[in-house]
């Protein structure tokens, strides 16, 4: 099977955009989302609007992009690490 950047980055974005407070920061062209014999790895850099708790939205973007892919795609997901680039007004 293969899955394509395009369909990979819409599995994310909308995992992301489910997590209150959290946004995919904008400008970044392509994603960091890897699949390879069965395990994925994403890699992503977050808006998070200025008043939530980092660790909180951070935590939830994590488990929501690790439950999509490994729902969608059928893979074991060994990363999802996110770095809270830039804080926006809600």
């Amino acid at each position: 099977m293969r899955v394509s950047e395009a369909a990979l980055g819409e599995i994310v974005r909308r995992a992301v955009a489910s997590v209150d407070g959290a946004s995919l920061r904008k400008g970044r062209r392509r994603l960091g989302v890897e699949l390879e014999d069965g395990r994925a790895r994403a890699e992503l850099q977050l808006a998070v609007a200025y008043g939530h708790v980092l660790p909180e939205v951070c935590t939830a973007v994590q488990q929501q992009v690790a439950d999509a892919l490994a729902q969608m795609c059928a893979v074991e997901v060994v990363a999802v690490d996110v770095t809270v680039e830039e804080l926006v007004r809600s």
